[in-house]
């Protein structure tokens, strides 16, 4: 079960984040970009070749220090077909290095299309009678629940049925996220707090052996006040909390998401990783073509800055 593992990855590493792989060509070093482009062209073939390396630096610099990774699959997509061949050899690659991958994707829809999306990353795409395939096979996706149950039962049913999970869109990290998420309800609870409900409830159909869901929420790291709100209704939720670092969460701001075992939550950052070497910290410690070493660091610095304010806040 995906969230058996995930804790258990947790604790083999004692690290609770995520590294977000969301590359464009510009976080590319220069001599990974020219080697690609010097062979490939300037064109599409060319950038996504160069993002494939990209990755795979930043993937062998990580991959015994945090547990998953999560790739955007928009940063992908960009580059065509291109680029969403790299993003299925990112998540093999992360695997084949022991990483759990979550897809964020933020997929939704009803019927057979949901049931669609959800083969695609969770499932098996049906060819023949009795024959069926994985295809991008990674251990858990981001869904939209604007929809409601229609849009959200075939990922559950996947989820149980392959071992893998969701993380539903609860509160996300973005300043204009109020508009909607904030809305009160006839009941005078928020959007955010009614889908939270409706996440818990259906985790309860997924739950593992340390007593969490593999149904989990998304709650953003720039709205810690929500957070403590949030934490107390997905009581088996675990929670993936974006926007620490670049977005201007902090590790404080995270901490309200665990709970008071220090479990419960994963954090992610994606730009303040890939592009650490730009970093005022890391620049003048790693050269640009050791730019993969200041990864590893910025890693290990958000891994004890995370750590440090989870234990300090249970205390």
């Amino acid at each position: 079960m995906f969230v058996d593992t995930l804790i258990e990855k947790i604790k083999e590493k004692n690290n609770p984040s995520v590294v977000g792989l969301d590359p464009k060509i510009e976080y590319v070093p220069s001599f990974v970009k020219e080697e690609m482009f010097g062979k490939y062209g300037r064109n599409l073939k060319g950038a996504s070749e160069a993002i494939l390396a990209f990755n795979k630096y930043i993937i062998d610099a990580i991959y015994d220090i945090v547990p998953a990774v999560k790739p955007q699959l928009a940063y992908y997509e960009m580059y065509g077909l291109e680029g969403i061949r790299v993003f299925s050899e990112t998540c093999r690659y992360a695997k084949e290095k022991g990483l759990l991958v979550i897809a964020d994707g933020k997929r939704n829809d009803i019927g057979s299309t949901a049931e669609s999306y959800s083969a695609a990353y969770l499932g098996r795409t049906l060819i023949d009678e009795g024959i069926s395939e994985p295809v991008f096979d990674v251990d858990a996706l981001t869904v939209n629940p604007f929809l409601g149950i229609d849009g959200i039962k075939p990922f559950i049913s996947d989820c149980k049925k392959y071992g893998k999970g969701i993380f539903v869109i609860v509160k996300t990290s973005n300043r204009s996220s109020g508009q909607f998420q904030d809305v009160l309800t006839m009941e005078s609870k928020s959007m955010y707090e009614v889908v939270a409900r409706y996440v818990e409830e259906w985790g309860q159909y997924v739950k593992g052996k340390y007593g969490y869901s593999s149904i989990g929420a998304v709650v953003g790291a720039t709205y810690p006040n929500q957070a403590k709100v949030l934490r107390k209704i997905l009581k088996s939720s675990y929670i993936l909390v974006p926007g620490y670092g670049a977005q201007g969460g902090t590790a404080r701001d995270v901490a309200h998401s665990f709970n008071y075992d220090g479990m419960g939550a994963i954090v992610n950052a994606s730009r303040s990783i890939m592009c650490a070497y730009k970093a005022e910290q890391w620049k003048d410690v790693y050269s640009e073509e050791r730019f993969y070493e200041a990864s590893r660091a910025e890693a290990i610095r958000m891994r004890d800055d995370i750590n440090n304010a989870v234990n300090g806040s249970k205390k």
